[in-house]
């Protein structure tokens, strides 16, 4: 029993070292996000003012869809926040299981993963902003269409504004790219995504706004902002579909092949009946059942799924998994299901 208490001793250790690591990258993750806010409010105050010196209505489609990374960087944190704290005591008002039953069912372990599942939840609101604010812009646009009087050509000064983002947008975009990849981190990799898109957003809009004023075009200015409008309506889509398919269970197929095929590399495992792995945030869980031998006994089981568990985590960065054994009937003699089933 008392190697049984030292193993469940390290087995608890090494999932708080685990859970510890993942906390830092996503505090980490959150501090790095603060530069962003402060470029988005930069960019947007600068597009704003100038797109209304300027009259361009093409500037201010893409200061609101810098206004849009503003919103979406703070709700993204506001996740990160929920995920990272700790020494709450409830989630969100929600009532947690007192500490001896976590200690007792591993309850504690759940609810990690449910609030790392709020950085996903934050991402989906931030998608349904991002659609409202295109709607707005493509509906500002073609009103600008239909009235031949409104129709302006921008002052030169709108070059500056269109200028300035797109320089800030494409360092944003390097540095979240770079500390992503150094974090292993979907929110600042997906924000990564997201400002470059906001960059070449800023470059098409220094582009048509370069056009207007060299070809005296000024239907063009109202055009480009009907464009960026459907731009940013197909960006929210998009984070709207990958973040309700994280929140609704979804996972790749090809990556839980690439989880089945590992497993199967095991000599004692004949069959793996079930595998299926979950989101939560950013973390990666599993859950598979496999078939062995119906003579192996529990003690060899139990060390063959510690030997999986390590696998996975090793080699794909599974945080958690649940392996679950199943005898194969081809091992059955008569003797051992009689009068048993």
């Amino acid at each position: 029993m008392s190697k049984f208490k030292t193993h469940i001793k390290h087995e608890t250790a090494v999932w708080e070292k685990n859970q510890a690591k993942e906390l830092e990258k996503i505090k980490e993750s959150q501090k790095h996000l603060i530069y962003n806010v402060a470029a988005y409010v930069l960019i947007s105050i600068l597009e704003f003012v100038l797109a209304e010196i300027s009259k361009s209505q093409t500037l201010r489609a893409d200061a609101l869809n810098n206004l849009s990374g503003i919103i979406s960087t703070a709700l993204l944190m506001i996740g990160m926040h929920i995920a990272t704290d700790m020494d709450d005591d409830d989630i969100i008002g929600a009532r947690l299981p007192d500490s001896n039953y976590q200690e007792k069912m591993g309850t504690d372990q759940r609810v990690q993963f449910v609030r790392w599942r709020y950085e996903t939840i934050f991402s989906l609101v931030t998608a349904v902003v991002m659609v409202g604010i295109a709607v707005s812009v493509v509906i500002s646009g073609i009103k600008s269409l239909m009235n031949p009087d409104s129709r302006v050509i921008p002052e030169p000064v709108a070059l500056v504004g269109a200028g300035v983002a797109s320089v800030i947008m494409l360092v944003v975009w390097y540095m979240n790219r770079k500390t992503g990849r150094r974090l292993q981190n979907a929110a600042l990799l997906a924000s990564a995504q997201d400002s470059l898109s906001d960059a070449f957003t800023s470059i098409g809009t220094l582009v048509a706004i370069g056009g207007a004023l060299l070809f005296k075009l000024s239907w063009l200015d109202g055009v480009t902002s009907i464009i960026v409008g459907f731009f940013i309506f197909y960006s929210g889509i998009k984070i709207f579909q990958e973040a309700s398919l994280n929140l609704t269970d979804y996972f790749d197929p090809e990556a839980e092949r690439e989880y089945y095929h590992a497993i199967m590399d095991f000599p004692k495992i004949r069959k793996v009946t079930e595998l299926k792995a979950h989101y939560n945030g950013d973390v990666v869980t599993l859950d598979a059942t496999v078939m062995v031998n119906s003579k192996m006994t529990v003690l060899e089981s139990f060390q063959l799924s510690e030997r999986i568990e390590h696998m996975l985590l090793e080699k794909f960065g599974i945080i958690d998994a649940d392996i679950s054994f199943i005898p194969d009937p081809k091992t059955f003699k008569d003797k051992d299901v009689k009068g048993r089933i």
